[in-house]
């Protein structure tokens, strides 16, 4: 149905489209209409921060800002679903438009700027949601909260979401709030880290339930600056990174008329950027930490290439975008044919 679908969609503003797929999919929800939409994805189990994943195929944070659509992206057979980043008040993100398509590159280009509804209205979401699968809630700052009190916003955006997910993603790697990388230099990230990872251990104490937290990164690291991000994330004991958000690096799509627009670039393009940190990453962290691998996955063979640079788990987003929910399942078969044919070898 989707490729049917997926000319009439690009023929509108990518922000429009990206409205209507997400009201259309809630439809189809609602009217039991899910089984022409998407073919749910066999099982396969995966165990990773102390967690059971259905399957190890997951939606990145990003395409539901607030929950709104948490029970139809749910049934569309994804192991897992990430929705923020949220912040904790509401803000509108930067101007429209803010969401590019690059077909020809298979990519896409945003600076959305982190706009959602609030922290509240995501419980409240959340709350009201029958989703009852792996849940993962990405926080992060707002714009106007300066770097020096940072930290005060996801303290807070912690106690809220921690209840409601079943694990935590630390968002300081989007382009698109200024300044907010810098919180990805070495000394400034470990206190900041251990001071999350202190609340952590508290709510998990007060609620009898220990969630893990998970740090996202940029794909755009020095050697050097991913030597004190490995170094970080050991020395403060958190769960898991996840490898990567989108790039700001242009060279793929210099080209392109819509190459040059300012925000993150996600999709094809991205993919041997984030696969390299990734493999970067399980090098330096070794098996002591679970690893998420996002960033340009657009067929089977892409999330087992993943899989095989040291993630456990990956993430899809752009893909969805332009092949539809049928990549879901894709990549779940594809993983299992590899690791099928890797066990007979």
């Amino acid at each position: 149905m989707y490729d049917l679908l997926r000319p009439l969609l690009f023929a509108l503003e990518a922000e429009t489209a990206h409205g209507l797929t997400l009201y259309g999919l809630d439809v189809a929800h609602r009217s039991e209409l899910m089984r022409f939409v998407a073919r749910p994805a066999d099982e396969l189990p995966v165990e990773a921060f102390g967690i059971r994943f259905p399957n190890p195929v997951g939606l990145a944070a990003g395409l539901d800002k607030n929950a709104d659509h948490l029970d139809a992206l749910g049934a569309l057979g994804f192991g897992f679903v990430e929705v923020g980043t949220v912040t904790p008040r509401p803000q509108l993100g930067n101007p429209k438009p803010r969401l590019f398509r690059l077909p020809q590159h298979e990519a896409i280009i945003n600076r959305m700027g982190f706009n959602n509804a609030g922290v509240d209205a995501l419980v409240r979401n959340v709350d009201k949601s029958g989703y009852r699968g792996v849940l993962g809630i990405n926080i992060g700052k707002n714009k106007d909260t300066p770097n020096e009190h940072a930290v005060d916003d996801y303290l807070l955006c912690l106690d809220r979401v921690y209840d409601r997910a079943t694990y935590i993603t630390v968002n300081i790697s989007s382009p698109n709030t200024q300044g907010l990388r810098d919180l990805q230099e070495e000394a400034t990230l470990r206190r900041f880290v251990a001071t999350l990872r202190e609340r952590q251990e508290q709510l998990g104490s007060q609620s009898g339930k220990r969630k893990p937290m998970l740090l996202k990164i940029a794909p755009d690291l020095s050697e050097h600056e991913q030597d004190g991000i490995a170094e970080t994330l050991l020395a403060t004991g958190i769960d898991g990174v996840i490898c990567t958000n989108t790039t700001i690096d242009r060279a793929l799509v210099a080209d392109d008329p819509r190459g040059s627009e300012t925000g993150g670039l996600s999709g094809k393009p991205l993919f041997a950027l984030s696969t390299d940190v990734l493999r970067g990453m399980r090098r330096r962290l070794g098996e002591r930490m679970p690893v998420i691998g996002v960033g340009g996955i657009l067929d089977g063979s892409d999330a087992a290439e993943k899989l095989d640079a040291g993630a456990n788990l990956v993430q899809i987003y752009s893909g969805l975008i332009y092949r539809g929910p049928r990549l879901i399942a894709e990549c779940v078969d594809e993983i299992r044919r590899q690791q099928e044919t890797s066990h007979a070898a």
